[in-house]
């Protein structure tokens, strides 16, 4: 086949370009620019990647694509990720990128290019059951992206091969050095381009400019001022620059909720403390990676967060989103972020969390969902 790879510059996607090739595949690498730097934002890599990018192309002998979706990233993912910290939510640009850009922008470009398919170096697997495709979980757990990948679809997933899938990264890190690839001991790239290495509260307030206001405890006590409640998350420690209090313990203290519309930022003492936890949320609408979700009411684990265990879970599909009721409380459920689901190695997909019955999550504490009644429950099957 001819596969058109995403070619960042990394090893990752260096790797992927030589098991395609070794495959006996047609390989060409194209790589995505998706930020233009503005000198607003810090360092970015950007020309240093697409330079390694062009070098491990040539080490292979494969051809070299570069096109610039820049203006498709800032209306596709980043305005979206400014709009959600401006209502107060913590995004997840990670998730809309792959959606938007790698697996819809860079797809319709790969197909225009006469590839037959598309290929990355994320860590994920897919596979053809019970006429579906799958999207499972890498080999290599600790390495493993399906949570970010939730929101493809069978489209994507028909067209795109994962050649990372079934290793450990330590082997392709091996596998970089011998064959000599110029990018084989580079350090993997962290978070997002347009962030760089800087603070990112500096970052986002080049476009959401601060706006002081009072922190609370939960109690009312007024205690210090913050520079924006948007710039902050739940679960937070580092930042809220509170010191020793005269009568209060010892603690760390952690943000516990923010009310963006009134400008005040609710804190608490202790990593620990009741304010932080939540057994109930609601999303927005879901994405199904078989194009529909396994039941109306079923069982399965969830993460709310991408480097989190399994959490065994009770969802239930309403008109417009999911109720998940988790069987322990799960601590800093972030409303912005995406709750992803799972039934053993298969990723069933996933949804953006609006709502939770933490004290400050916005949604109502009274259950409806039980974790104990199994029998009204189905199971969804790999």
């Amino acid at each position: 086949m001819k596969v058109m790879l995403g070619i960042s510059g990394g090893v990752d996607s260096s790797v992927a370009a030589l098991l395609l090739q070794q495959a006996g595949h047609q390989v060409e690498g194209l790589f995505m620019q998706n930020w233009e730097e503005d000198g607003r934002s810090g360092p970015c890599t950007t020309d240093a990647d697409r330079k390694d990018a062009v070098a491990v192309c040539g080490r292979l002998g494969i051809p070299f694509h570069a096109r610039n979706f820049a203006a498709e990233y800032w209306d596709g993912v980043f305005e979206h990720f400014l709009a959600e910290y401006r209502a107060g939510r913590t995004p997840n640009p990670d998730v809309l990128c792959n959606r938007e850009i790698k697996f819809k922008t860079f797809l319709d470009e790969a197909h225009a290019l006469g590839a037959d398919k598309i290929a990355t170096g994320h860590y994920a697997r897919v596979d053809f059951h019970e006429d579906r495709y799958r999207l499972l979980r890498a080999v290599d757990a600790a390495k493993d992206q399906t949570y970010f990948l939730h929101a493809l679809g069978q489209r994507q997933l028909a067209a795109t091969l994962f050649p990372l899938g079934g290793m450990e990264k330590s082997h392709v890190r091996e596998l970089a050095r011998e064959a000599a690839l110029p990018t084989h001991a580079k350090k993997d790239s962290t978070g997002i381009c347009f962030i760089g290495e800087r603070d990112f509260r500096g970052f986002l307030s080049q476009y959401i400019p601060a706006r002081p206001g009072e922190m609370r405890t939960p109690d009312g006590e007024l205690i210090g001022e913050h520079q924006g409640a948007m710039y902050y998350t739940l679960g937070q420690r580092n930042g809220l620059g509170i010191g020793g209090r005269h009568g209060a313990s010892g603690e760390a203290w952690y943000v516990v909720g923010k009310d963006v519309a009134a400008n005040v930022l609710y804190v608490a003492q202790g990593g620990e403390n009741h304010w932080l936890y939540s057994q109930r949320l609601q999303t927005e609408a879901p994405s199904w990676v078989a194009g529909a979700a396994p039941a109306e009411h079923f069982r399965c684990t969830a993460r709310t967060r991408y480097r989190q265990s399994d959490q065994a879970c009770v969802v239930r599909v309403v008109d417009d989103g999911l109720e998940v009721r988790f069987d322990e409380p799960q601590r800093a459920v972030t409303p912005g972020q995406s709750v992803v689901l799972y039934a053993g190695e298969a990723c069933l997909g996933g949804a953006v969390i609006a709502a939770t019955d933490a004290p400050y999550g916005g949604l109502l504490p009274t259950p409806t969902l039980s974790p104990t009644s199994t029998a009204r429950e189905s199971q969804t099957r790999v």
